[in-house]
């Protein structure tokens, strides 16, 4: 088997396995790697190890009617999945790092699955499952937060974005002040996530630079 095949068999391993480690179900890793749904079933998981039963999220009917934190964690994720595309990463790897950055700021247990992660993501790029983006990220026009939001929806010149909800929320929400206590860390420390993935990939294909505002600080 020539070299390259094997490099993108190895690579095609290495992401299902990560892909399972984060409950990911078989028909989303089948579509980030390529594996085929049966030889997933056989190398991944066994009757001691199921994997993950149930429908797969739609993004598209599910985040219209989700409440704030739902939709301020699906930002979260979307928002640094789309950050290390810029840097040039693929969007397997920029999923993947993105994800355990998410786990590693918002309390468990987690809103977002990692199957939901993979939804949000092709619905906003356009990816996999989904021929056209129908989600994109929005800058909110009073606290300067990027947050998910459908294509063609009202400018927030007009309505609160999440992330002004929940500063305005947080202080009289029990649940809000129980569920967020700390403000999720600057971009910069979703570095220390990508170490997996630089690992099994190496540098980003591009080198483009990019800055992004930090998420707003929740007040206390």
């Amino acid at each position: 088997m020539p070299s390259t095949k094997i490099n993108q068999r190895m690579r095609a391993l290495a992401l299902a396995r990560d892909c399972a480690s984060l409950g990911a179900r078989v028909r989303t890793i089948h579509h980030i790697t390529g594996m085929r749904p049966r030889e997933l079933l056989n190398l991944l998981f066994s009757s001691r190890t199921p994997p993950p039963r149930g429908r797969a999220p739609d993004t598209r009917e599910w985040y219209h009617n989700a409440n704030l934190l739902y939709r301020i964690e699906a930002s979260i994720v979307t928002a640094n999945f789309l950050r290390m595309r810029r840097m040039g990463f693929q969007a397997p790897e920029a999923l993947i790092a993105a994800y355990r950055y998410y786990q590693s700021v918002c309390q468990p247990p987690s809103r977002i699955s990692f199957d939901r992660a993979f939804d949000l993501a092709a619905h906003t790029e356009g990816l996999w499952i989904a021929k056209s983006p129908s989600f994109h990220l929005v800058s909110c026009l009073r606290c300067g937060s990027e947050f998910l939001d459908a294509i063609g929806s009202a400018s927030t010149a007009v309505r609160p974005c999440p992330f002004c909800q929940l500063l305005e929320r947080h202080g009289r929400d029990p649940r809000l002040a129980t569920s967020v206590v700390d403000a999720p860390p600057l971009f910069e420390d979703l570095v220390v996530h990508l170490s997996p993935v630089l690992t099994a990939t190496g540098d980003a294909d591009g080198d483009t630079p990019f800055t992004s505002l930090p998420f707003p600080p929740v007040k206390h």
